[in-house]
């Protein structure tokens, strides 16, 4: 996701869930463990069911961890704290949480290799006008605040356009175009994808503007310096070249992925 707080309402709720135990202890002959920290608020990439978290990268993780032989556990933290346990790097070495790699975010943390690609998408009501993202100049979009969204419509729009609705979730900003507050929500494509999807008696439809937003990349964060990046990029780089990263993500989105790009990808 983009550079900013990424709460919900559901991360709200003061919880913590371990989920996700990793490889056995047979394979890890160096008994390492890693522990990561997350957002999971974020469907389809990673979302609580009851006490478990689930989704494409949970999946994902589970497959590197056993690529690497590491154990390893996900704890759903919320967005603020990963950010800052993480830069620490004591109680958690990593955050996995659809976060978008960016030149900021590098001054702060060390990244992964790139694992997914994404872009941020334009969400509005069937019939609407808005056809791409300059139709957005002079409507009501809502985004979340200080993400990459958030980032692009203010380029676009003006940074102290009060137009520009900024919220501190997606979830509310996709309520506010529901309720009529807004015309439009800006977000990556991932979450725009799977409320559609999920919600069709809303009648919405997706807008996809290559021209204006380019395309992202996901990657896991770590403590500036850290040791993990050596250890887990050969196993990201080797489920994508095997097959099995496209078994993963062809499971969560039904398509397959281009793992070229992706391998080529900074």
């Amino acid at each position: 996701m983009g550079i900013g707080k990424k709460l919900s309402m559901l991360a709200l709720v003061s919880f913590t869930v371990l989920a996700m135990a990793g490889c056995g202890s047979s394979k890890n002959a160096g008994g390492e463990t890693i522990k990561f920290a997350s957002d999971a608020s974020y469907a389809p990439m990673e979302y609580m069911d009851t006490d478990t978290i689930k989704g494409f990268d949970i999946d994902f993780i589970k497959a590197v961890m056993e690529e690497a032989g590491i154990d390893y556990s996900v704890t759903n933290t919320g967005w603020d704290t990963m950010l800052t346990s993480v830069k620490q790097g004591t109680e958690y070495q990593a955050g996995l949480s659809s976060v978008s790699i960016t030149d900021e975010r590098k001054e702060t943390y060390d990244f992964s290799i790139p694992y997914f690609e994404s872009t941020n998408m334009i969400m509005v009501k069937e019939g609407s006008d808005i056809k791409s993202a300059l139709d957005l100049k002079g409507k009501k979009v809502a985004v979340q605040a200080a993400t990459t969204a958030d980032e692009l419509m203010s380029g676009i729009m003006g940074v102290d356009n009060a137009n520009l609705k900024r919220f501190d979730s997606n979830a509310v900003a996709l309520m506010e175009l529901n309720s009529g507050g807004a015309d439009a929500v800006v977000a990556d494509i991932a979450i725009i994808n799977e409320y559609i999807k999920n919600n069709p008696k809303e009648k919405l439809t997706g807008i996809v503007d290559k021209e204006n937003f380019g395309s992202e990349y996901y990657g896991i964060l770590y403590p500036k310096g850290s040791k993990w990046k050596a250890k887990l990029d050969p196993a990201i780089k080797k489920i994508i070249e095997n097959g099995k990263y496209a078994e993963i993500y062809k499971n969560w989105f039904g398509e397959e992925p281009d793992t070229g790009t992706l391998l080529n990808a900074k």
